[in-house]
């Protein structure tokens, strides 16, 4: 998004009423719940890697001389979930909905699945669907990007879910039906001038330089930001803000609000179906009225509802304008939703994890101070030690004691026992968090081997029912996401372009070339992604390595049972090396696969050419038959005197005639089952790849 234009120039009063209403909203949505969460986020974050002790207490247990242990079992339960959900890849196709056609669903899925490869959305889906479960929120936007393309490119990113604050009075998932979102981050003054330009920010460092700063949570003289960094220092904390006393600016907070308002705006309608379908909102009239002829298309204009974007640092405007886009450019994820307060898995499972880690803390304490502890010993008894000494050595193996002779031995301290029940605790603070999570042995894989592997896949089912519901939730942001870029492809994707299209089953070949919004000399338009109206179907699929595991073991099975699988097939689906070529080779081979055009054509020439050769050679003979009949009626009289030598002579050479017709007929006759066996094969084959086809998975399995 371009910030550096602007419609008009801001006076300064309008700009300070602007970013002085900007941040009363941003701290109307800190205060109603962001400081808490972030919090939680931050102490979830370090549960989930292993930072699970307060500072404040190690340093206790230290001057103790006791162990802090962390026992991390919110690790491999994140994890587990996590390896669930990457291998539940999504499959986004397209239906036709009102004036749709199917021909153009099919070209917006193949188009979806090029923008996912692009992005690498797979790989974006993994780290938001982490935050979700670790900080309780996730987050993708996706805009335009003109960067790599001068026609603008659908580009997908996430974001850290410290920095955005959804709207306090949401109570529903969708954020269509949220009223504003932010997203905020520290930024210094040169990368604000980088982006924004050099007059933004030297109107920024002259408020700053006068003191007209909105408080410590607006301009940074110290470290007191949050979000991607921790100091210690809270919002609310007083730091060094007079001008006098410092100088030395670091960073400004930069507020980025889109919110919604009524605007007066523009439709198309269709008169046949009665769609009402935005006029981008970059068309000049020129170019709109010319669509709507060429369509015949009536144009309306009505207030509707729509995005405003914002952005402001301390008391200067960076951009204010509408947004080019319908909604807002966040996509959020949360694994758990209610009434407005979403919430993930670790932030349930920190007070278990506490719990387990102290118990075995203690465990281990008690264990080590039964190894010495402790000796009763008579004054002045000890003959060549000190009590000291004994106190420092006394848990040596082969120490030998030397008593005085009259006094009382040296007799060891019974240790303490480990207190009963509490090896019973620890055990119930790990249930607890399995029994929490819904993450048991056999999801884990530590299962008792003397289980039966049904009753295992019966653990890990109920298992997965547990964590249905991050999953379900996880489906619908794949819904809003894909939503959102059918809405960008229609508003954006408006004039004639070539996109490479990813090979579904091999995503190492070169891309498709598909060209979209192509016109003809007929004034049509192929490929037309800008009218009619579609519907998201969103699917799960296995990825490609599980999938094919499953295909290769079941049809293995079936070829034990004797079900006839071809040898091809199972090929196909095993994970060796150049798989597709050894396929072919095989059904080659075996006569599976019909020959190239090429040799097709080859082969039909030499069969027609000897063909030909046969139906000469009985023209020739033919004629050597006629010849030798007239001459016999010519010359009677002579042929009465040696009538046996032409007539034998005649009769062998139909006798070779006969044999010629029978050879002539016999190869056209081949020729003949030749091509039919060769229109069978072609059938066959086309028939074994739609059953391939048929066994893989739908849209893409190479993003697996």
């Amino acid at each position: 998004m371009d910030y550096s234009k602007k419609k008009k120039k801001l006076s300064k009063e309008e700009e300070h009423l602007i970013a002085q209403n900007q941040f009363e909203r941003y701290e109307r949505a800190r205060d109603n719940g962001h400081l808490e969460y972030i919090d939680t986020a931050k102490k979830c974050d370090a549960f989930y890697r292993g930072n699970q002790w307060d500072p404040a207490d190690v340093a206790v247990l230290d001057d103790e001389g006791r162990p802090a242990l962390t026992i991390n079992t919110i690790l491999p339960t994140v994890n587990t979930v996590l390896g669930e959900q990457s291998t539940r890849r999504a499959d986004i196709s397209f239906k036709p909905r009102g004036n749709g056609n199917q021909a153009i669903a099919d070209v917006l899925t193949r188009l979806y699945l090029q923008i996912s490869d692009n992005n690498k959305v797979h790989w974006l889906e993994s780290q938001v669907f982490a935050d979700g479960l670790i900080q309780d929120r996730g987050y993708f936007d996706v805009r335009i990007d003109f960067d790599d393309h001068i026609q603008g490119e659908v580009r997908i990113t996430t974001k850290d879910p410290l920095d955005i604050l959804i709207d306090p009075d949401a109570k529903e998932y969708d954020p269509k039906t949220w009223n504003e979102i932010f997203e905020t981050k520290w930024m210094s003054i040169d990368q604000i001038e980088e982006q924004y330009g050099q007059e933004k920010a030297d109107q920024l460092r002259t408020s700053v330089e006068y003191g007209a700063s909105m408080g410590t949570d607006s301009v940074e003289y110290e470290e007191t930001r949050y979000g991607d960094t921790y100091t210690g220092v809270e919002y609310n904390q007083s730091a060094t803000t007079n001008p006098e006393e410092n100088r030395s600016l670091r960073s400004v907070r930069v507020i980025e609000r889109q919110y919604y308002q009524l605007k007066d705006c523009t439709f198309y309608i269709d008169r046949v179906t009665g769609d009402m379908r935005p006029v981008p909102m970059t068309w000049g009239k020129r170019k709109m009225q010319k669509f709507a002829d060429d369509y015949g298309l009536d144009i309306l204009n009505k207030p509707m509802r729509k995005v405003r974007w914002t952005v402001t640092a301390d008391s200067v405007v960076l951009h204010d304008d509408w947004s080019p886009y319908d909604c807002f450019t966040i996509v959020p994820y949360f694994p758990y939703w209610r009434r407005g307060r979403p919430f993930g898995m670790v932030r349930n499972l920190i007070s278990p994890q506490e719990q387990l880690n102290k118990i075995s803390s203690q465990e281990l304490h008690i264990v080590n101070t039964t190894a010495n502890s402790g000796w009763i010993v008579e004054t002045g008894s000890l003959n060549g030690m000190t009590a000291d000494d004994l106190e420092e050595h006394g848990a040596e193996t082969g120490l030998v004691l030397e008593y005085n002779r009259g006094s009382s031995p040296p007799a060891k301290i019974p240790p303490n026992q480990i207190p009963t029940g509490l090896d019973r605790i620890s055990q119930k603070a790990a249930l607890n968090i399995k029994q929490i999570s819904g993450i048991s042995d056999a999801m884990l894989g530590t299962d008792s081997p003397e289980v039966s592997g049904i009753a295992i896949q019966a653990k890990q089912n109920r298992g997965i029912l547990m964590i249905q519901v991050p999953l379900d939730n996880l489906q619908k942001t794949r819904q809003y996401l894909a939503e959102h870029i059918l809405r960008l492809v229609q508003q954006y994707y408006t004039e004639e372009r070539l996109v490479q299209i990813t090979d579904e089953s091999d995503p190492f070949k070169p891309g498709i070339p598909l060209v979209i919004n192509q016109p003809t000399p007929e004034g049509e338009i192929i490929n037309d992604l800008t009218l009619g109206e579609y519907d998201v179907v969103v699917g799960t699929m296995p990825t490609r390595d599980n999938f094919d595991e499953v295909q290769f073991a079941e049809a293995i099975q079936l070829r034990q049972v004797g079900v006839p699988i071809p040898d091809d097939l199972i090929v196909e689906y095993s994970h060796m090396a150049k798989k597709a070529e050894l396929a072919q080779r095989i059904r080659i081979m075996q006569g599976m696969e019909p020959p190239s055009e090429e040799q097709a054509a080859i082969q039909q020439f030499q069969a027609e050419a000897e063909i030909k050769k046969v139906q000469l050679e009985l023209a020739k003979m033919e004629a050597e038959v006629q010849n030798l009949q007239s001459q016999s009626q010519l010359n009677a009289a002579k042929a009465q005197e040696s009538a046996a030598d032409p007539q034998l002579k005649a009769a062998e050479i139909q006798s070779k005639m006969q044999m010629k017709q029978q050879e002539l007929a016999l190869r056209q006759q081949l020729s003949s089952l030749t091509n039919d066996m060769r229109k069978g094969q072609t059938e066959t084959q086309a028939a074994s790849k739609i059953a391939v086809e048929a066994m893989k998975p739908r849209g893409g399995n190479n993003r697996g």
